[in-house]
């Protein structure tokens, strides 16, 4: 069956893919999603302006989809710059007009990490979340003459 809207009262029964969490370290990623979003205003970052990522990461152990949010704020400028650095947009200390267009479909590579909350029921989950974003520049393998 194709993908297609539901109605109210349409009957439903797919569960959905599992999601796995992936061990910490290095993977490929491509940017499959794109949302634009308000940041209400916390503790630590006033209402703002935020994209919200859907990522697909892939390796060895498997793939899953990240939900990953940038906040459009003096105060994570650094953090949109690693982003758009990542997916070869900008080059290090280049002043960059973000073209958030051309975020989807993006590839890169990042690291990893492995958040663990306990939901309100008292369940304890984990999930992943990506730490940091990788240049293209740093993310080369490299190679040594003679090596395989």
């Amino acid at each position: 069956m194709s993908d297609r809207e539901l109605g109210w009262d349409d009957p439903i029964e797919n569960d959905g893919p599992d999601f796995e969490t992936l061990p910490e370290g290095d993977y490929d990623f491509e940017v499959v999603g794109f949302e634009r979003g308000r940041h209400p205003g916390s503790e630590k970052l006033p209402p703002c302006n935020k994209a919200t990522l859907s990522i697909k990461i892939k390796g060895a152990a498997g793939q899953t989809t990240i939900k990953h949010n940038l906040f459009l704020h003096t105060k994570t400028e650094g953090l949109l710059c690693a982003f758009f650095m990542g997916i070869g947009q900008r080059k290090h200390g280049e002043k960059l007009t973000m073209n958030w267009g051309r975020v989807v479909g993006s590839t890169g590579r990042c690291k990893i990490g492995v958040r663990k909350w306990t939901k309100e029921n008292g369940e304890e989950v984990t999930g992943n979340e990506i730490k940091k974003f990788y240049d293209p520049a740093e993310s080369k393998p490299s190679f040594e003459k003679g090596k395989f």
